[in-house]
């Protein structure tokens, strides 16, 4: 019986990339599998073609001879053993590590695991003058770190470090499941791969102890509520002498009393008097950087922006600085003495009737009077 073209075992052209051929089988292996086909040997058959068409077009050596002379090129024990024969299963191995957490066969032993410490994260709370202007800042965090009596090994000195004897020092176990084999964390050594004679007394083996680590942060100007500060290898140690994590400072700006921010700009209220709205003057405004003029025209109303441009946050991507806006509130005055109030009577009379003194006040009654003119017809 003549065997099915390979590129037409997995479903692709003869074009494929490597990466599609790889997809296509982890998509069909995962499939067929006699694991999840039990009792079927339809399956087993189909499972046996498809692993037998990646080790050919998975390997660039073989699928050149594939592509070249087909079939023929692995007949006479061309590859090792017969007929589309198999020498091996690394390539496997490192398939079915990725889709199931295991491989096939007792092949070479593995190497001791590596496991890189864990990431951490601190949440640095900031004023807003540092978050604009940036420098540096102390932190104190808890962390595991590498053990200082037996420098990371977990044995005492002078004390003998072998190998594991259930997993020969790969840290894993290999187990036969039917016709699948599984890997999982040695029991043993809890996947360190060591057997210590006398363990740490400081670490009890681990290698590793809780410590109050010190750190100085460097905090770029500009950076704002959510931006997060990458520091390389400050996580915790990892395990067997791995590298550490890394530390991510995760920036909290606090209210301020006088500015908001939004983005590059800050924005402030400055409240006036209404002698000042009504007469226009000019007053002392806040910035970061001290104070400043601003000049009120007369007749200003209650909300009305003023933009100082270049008085905000410079960004620290774009290097753009933002505006500082201010919005002016009118102030109503209030514990007024009896002349006070007989002056503002005065004042309220002399307007009185005169929509050009109080156009907005006007224009709204009017379109009062309208509306409900309207009503009534």
């Amino acid at each position: 019986m003549s065997k099915r073209d390979y590129y037409e075992v997995l479903g692709l052209s003869k074009g494929a990339s490597e990466q599609e051929i790889k997809r296509a089988y982890k998509r069909l292996a995962a499939k067929h599998h006699p694991d999840k086909n039990q009792g079927s040997k339809d399956a087993e058959e189909k499972f046996k073609e498809i692993k037998e068409a990646y080790e050919v077009l998975g390997d660039s050596e073989k699928r050149a001879m594939y592509d070249q002379y087909g079939h023929q090129a692995f007949e006479q024990g061309g590859f090792g053993g017969g007929a589309g024969g198999f020498g091996g299963f690394s390539g496997f191995e490192d398939i079915f590590s990725e889709m199931f957490g295991g491989g096939f066969g007792g092949g070479g032993r593995s190497r001791q695991r590596v496991v890189r410490g864990d990431d951490l994260q601190y949440t640095l709370e900031i004023t807003l003058e540092e978050a604009v202007k940036g420098g540096k800042k102390d932190i104190r965090l808890q962390t595991l770190a590498e053990c200082d009596s037996c420098h990371g090994s977990g044995a005492e000195a002078g004390s003998k470090v072998e190998s594991c004897p259930s997993c020969h020092g790969s840290g894993r176990i290999r187990r036969q499941q039917g016709f699948f084999m599984t890997e999982q964390t040695c029991p043993t050594c809890h996947g360190s791969g060591k057997k210590i004679e006398k363990p740490c007394k400081s670490c009890h083996g681990d290698g590793r102890v809780h410590k109050t680590k010190n750190l100085s942060v460097t905090i770029p100007a500009g950076v704002d509520t959510g931006n997060q500060l990458r520091l390389s290898g400050e996580g915790a140690a990892g395990e067997n002498g791995a590298p550490a994590g890394d530390l991510y400072v995760v920036i909290h700006v606090k209210d301020h009393d006088i500015f908001e921010r939004d983005g590059a700009n800050l924005y402030c209220e400055v409240p006036i008097s209404f002698t000042m709205a009504a007469l226009g003057g000019e007053i002392e405004v806040p910035t970061l950087d001290g104070r400043l003029k601003l000049k009120i025209p007369a007749e200003t109303q209650t909300g009305k922006l003023f933009r100082v441009r270049g008085k905000g946050v410079t960004s620290p991507r774009s290097r753009y600085a933002g505006d500082l806006i201010c919005k002016v509130v009118v102030e109503t005055p209030v514990s007024l003495n009896e002349e006070q109030k007989e002056l503002l009577r005065q004042l309220e009379q002399s307007l009185e009737g005169g929509a050009t003194h109080r156009p907005k006040h006007q224009g709204f009654f009017d379109g009062v009077k309208k509306f409900f003119d309207n009503l009534g017809k």
